[in-house]
């Protein structure tokens, strides 16, 4: 008996039905994920307090994140290759500290900051050495160097925040052009810079290759160690940038700042859609990742949630991202 023609409809491979099925999501774009979950997050924030959308909450939301939006970055091509990042916050409250402390002894601006920044990358160096060259766990290497540079700082500063810095130092974490804050417009720079990068260079290719298929991407001729080795070096002058302008916005160096930053900052990658066994995902998903955490905890903060109970939502907000990273390479 020939089916009715709705029925048939029904059932053809490129229905409408047929493409709601879990395995045709992963043919989305990778940045669709993020993108959609920050818009159904703002339009729910938005019915509990008429504020959340003004331009106001905006920019307030855009400079909260900017630190986590700099570290996302680096965590991103660390990442991609199949690596993890422990220690990106304890390289911020080094740099941040040791800038600091420089300023206040009134070493020459540029050699002081030029000495944070080589702080950070020689701890991004040590940490890809130990990674690459030794072929050691980049969990153990980098949660090693997480307590060495924070007990680093601590040292440096013997414990206590260093005050004292100079006026125009504030500019940098505080200022802003055209009502644009500093630290924002830093932030674009550097996604535009990340982007372009791992979109067109063959060091982005070679990024997205080591954390798709190592020994293959070793056997094509690739130097997989370099590569490694520089995604590290990345992270660290990532996370040196991130402490510098907080130290400028908090106008002293933490030995105590940064803790718990290098979550965030994975979470701001995963939540963007890149898987955590790398070779998938884009520098584009992280920054919503890391706007989507943060209008996460502007609007559970505007709702008058508990702070508990936030840490309790925001986990397992991460844990959903995982799994849906995780079904979408499995469909794909």
């Amino acid at each position: 008996m020939k089916q009715p023609d709705a029925v048939v409809e029904l059932v053809k491979p490129d229905s409408f039905i047929s493409r709601l099925s879990p395995a045709r999501w992963h043919t989305l774009p990778e940045v669709m994920y993020p993108l959609i979950g920050l818009i159904l997050v703002c339009g729910v924030m938005s019915m509990t307090s008429r504020y959340f959308l003004s331009a106001e909450n905006g920019m307030m939301i855009l400079r909260q994140v900017s630190i986590n939006l700099i570290m996302a970055i680096g965590m991103t091509f660390v990442i991609l290759t199949g690596g993890i990042d422990l220690s990106v916050g304890s390289i911020m409250a080094l740099v941040g500290t040791l800038i600091s402390g420089l300023l206040v002894a009134n070493v020459n601006p540029v050699l002081a900051i030029a000495a944070g920044f080589g702080a950070g990358l020689l701890a991004g160096l040590v940490n890809g050495a130990l990674v690459s060259l030794f072929n050691m766990p980049s969990i153990i290497v980098t949660l090693a160097t997480m307590g060495i540079a924070r007990g680093l700082a601590l040292i440096y500063s013997k414990g206590y925040p260093i005050d004292g810095l100079p006026n125009w130092f504030a500019w940098v974490g505080q200022g802003s052009i055209m009502g644009w804050d500093i630290p924002v417009l830093i932030c674009v720079v550097m996604y535009l810079l990340a982007w372009v990068v791992l979109k067109f260079t063959p060091f982005g290719r070679y990024v997205y290759a080591i954390g798709g298929n190592e020994t293959a991407t070793r056997l094509s001729g690739v130097n997989v160690r370099r590569y490694k080795w520089a995604v590290y070096a990345v992270s660290g002058l990532t996370a040196a940038l991130a402490g510098f302008i907080l130290s400028s916005r908090l106008m002293s160096g933490q030995p105590s700042a940064g803790s718990g930053f290098e979550l965030d900052a994975i979470a701001a990658v995963v939540m963007g859609g890149t898987a955590i066994a790398g070779g998938q995902g884009s520098i584009i998903g992280t920054a919503l990742g890391a706007i989507l955490l943060g209008v996460i905890n502007s609007g559970l903060n505007m709702t008058g949630v508990s702070p508990y109970m936030q840490l309790v939502i925001r986990g397992a907000i991460i844990l959903l991202a995982v799994v849906i990273s995780r079904k979408r390479v499995r469909w794909a």
